[in-house]
């Protein structure tokens, strides 16, 4: 990964976008794609879709999907002495929380760091430390007076992780929000290698798809507008390389081991196939992890939608996920760019993704 796409994947994921409010991370993504794709549109969600036009009509029309929102909080009050009282924002673990430093996006167009509070230690007795200090229990302290936070904040504005990209180790990066502006990354990649290949038989949508933490509902909107033929959607995956973690339950993935393909109920089993063998002309190292339902991710609602899409999904090993120090090998993330590239130039115009209508289940 050259310094140019390190700088722009530290510009996504550092970009703040809670989800329900992604348009700084919208914007960045239609900065960069604008010069590449022949059309660049956003929708009434917030949702962004660049598109190249194919090289043969008639060929499958293609999505590759990641989503641009963060877990983070929202402020549901403000008290008389100027603390902020938080909801969530998707999944955030409470335990995490206390004595983080936070930045609070305030409705005057300013970002405010603050501290995340409770009381300390030594003021909790015993039993009440055994147990995790619920979201509503905790409080965002400013650092203002009450009238000097009440003039820059309004319930309802949002508030991120105040920490962003930095390597770490030999070849790691952490930040929070990998998950998954890394995938909006990566697809925002693929079209440019795509573009610079002189275009794909297909139509092809790289899309940063909106609000997927509460309930995937970017991908289904952005899915049903594009109304592609095959859905792909990139996303972050449990890898299971450190401590605790059963494999036995979780899989076995490891971060620099390649990203993860999907296979099961929510994936097309001809799409899962031609994926692994663009792995496998490559010559790029991918891991298989085996879906048994619908998956919590975009996939779901993008094979749901209108009468059924040819989809599959691509995972990024992560550590730590929905904290403030996701984990991630950056090659992992250059693995899944070479695999979906690869995918879309040998993209056969004629292919039929009906199940049982290639050698899909291994005969």
């Amino acid at each position: 990964m050259n310094d140019n796409e390190v700088a722009f994947l530290s510009k996504l994921v550092g970009t703040p976008s809670p989800t329900g409010y992604e348009w700084p991370a919208a914007q960045v993504l239609r900065d960069r794609l604008t010069p590449v794709a022949d059309t660049v549109e956003t929708n009434v969600m917030g949702s962004v879709h660049a598109t190249i036009k194919g090289t043969v009509p008639g060929a499958p029309t293609v999505l590759l999907a990641g989503h641009i929102d963060e877990v983070g909080m929202i402020v549901s009050y403000i008290d008389d002495n100027g603390f902020l009282a938080i909801k969530s924002l998707g999944g955030i673990d409470a335990v995490i929380l206390p004595g983080l430093r936070v930045d609070v996006h305030a409705s005057d167009g300013h970002s405010y760091r603050a501290v995340m509070g409770r009381k300390p230690i030594h003021l909790i007795d015993a039993e009440e430390r055994k147990k995790v200090t619920p979201l509503d229990k905790l409080f965002v302290d400013m650092g203002m007076p009450a009238d000097a936070v009440k003039a820059k904040v309004r319930v309802g504005d949002p508030i991120t992780y105040g920490v962003g990209f930095e390597r770490l180790g030999d070849g790691f990066a952490v930040s929070r929000a990998f998950d998954d502006k890394m995938g909006a990354f990566i697809a925002a990649r693929v079209l440019e290698e795509v573009k610079a290949a002189g275009g794909c038989c297909s139509d092809f949508t790289a899309a940063g798809t909106v609000q997927e933490e509460i309930g995937m509902r970017g991908g289904q909107t952005s899915t049903f507008s594009v109304d592609p033929d095959i859905a792909l959607c990139i996303e972050v995956g449990h890898a299971t390389d450190y401590p605790d973690i059963e494999k036995r339950t979780y899989g076995d993935f490891k971060c620099g081991g390649g990203p993860i393909i999907a296979r099961g109920p929510n994936i097309n089993p001809v799409l899962f196939e031609l994926l692994e063998q663009a792995a496998e002309k490559a010559g790029i190292p991918y891991q298989i992890e085996a879906e048994n339902r619908g998956t919590g991710t975009d996939a779901n609602p993008m094979q749901l939608t209108r009468g059924g899409k040819a989809t599959a999904l691509v995972s990024v090993p992560l550590r730590y996920m929905h904290t403030p120090t996701e984990v991630l090998k950056l090659s992992d993330i250059e693995s899944a760019i070479g695999i979906l590239t690869r995918f879309l130039l040998d993209l056969d115009p004629n292919i039929d993704f009906t199940p049982g209508s290639q050698a899909s289940l291994g005969a």
